[in-house]
């Protein structure tokens, strides 16, 4: 079984539900917000998809032309499909794997800007944080409002606690940097 990538398995994902094209696949992601816990962009979603159809996870059940638009193939998931699609959400979720984000690095390396600036630029990562925040809430408001199983939007409320788990953390570093209970420039020819 070869790796899926976050964007294969949301393709499978999606024709688990039922057969479709890619267009339709990448209006599903958007409008049920799943971008926003994978990366999507129309060229790497058609890449994807073409790729699954190489692995015969997925295959092509037909094409239509509706006025002027491109030409649209529909792809219908395979048996062989969906065992790589369980089995990787199987492994993804019972084994840890530290993702190395890229925030940490600049943590690490925030002592090289003065206190002053870096507390302004936690402050401005609080606010775009604060209206993330907002954006998922109201989603997982409409969820809960069209009667969505919470397990469909489960991932939602575990990228919220985690971002909220971080803006909160940022904010006890500036009350810190600010009281001087932590030392933001100490002595380094120590």
């Amino acid at each position: 079984m070869a790796d899926l990538t976050p964007l294969a398995i949301s393709v499978l994902a999606l024709l688990e539900e039922k057969p479709m094209h890619a267009y339709e696949m990448y209006q599903l992601l958007v409008s049920r917000h799943n971008h926003r816990i994978v990366k999507v962009r129309p060229g790497s979603l058609y890449h994807t998809v073409e790729r699954l159809a190489g692995q015969e996870y997925v295959r092509a059940i037909g094409t239509e032309r509706a006025g002027n638009r491109p030409e649209r193939t529909t792809y219908e998931l395979t048996p062989a499909g969906r065992e790589a699609m369980v089995r990787r959400v199987e492994s993804g979720i019972e084994t840890f794997v530290y993702e190395y984000p890229v925030f940490p690095v600049f943590l690490a390396e925030a002592h090289n800007l003065e206190a002053e600036d870096a507390v302004l630029r936690f402050r401005r990562r609080i606010e775009e944080m604060d209206f993330w925040l907002a954006d998922v809430d109201k989603a997982m408001a409409g969820a809960k409002a069209r009667d969505v199983p919470e397990p469909y939007w489960l991932a939602g409320t575990y990228v919220r606690a985690q971002v909220a788990a971080e803006r909160d953390w940022l904010t006890t570093i500036i009350e810190r940097i600010e009281s001087k209970d932590l030392e933001w420039q100490p002595d380094k020819t120590q």
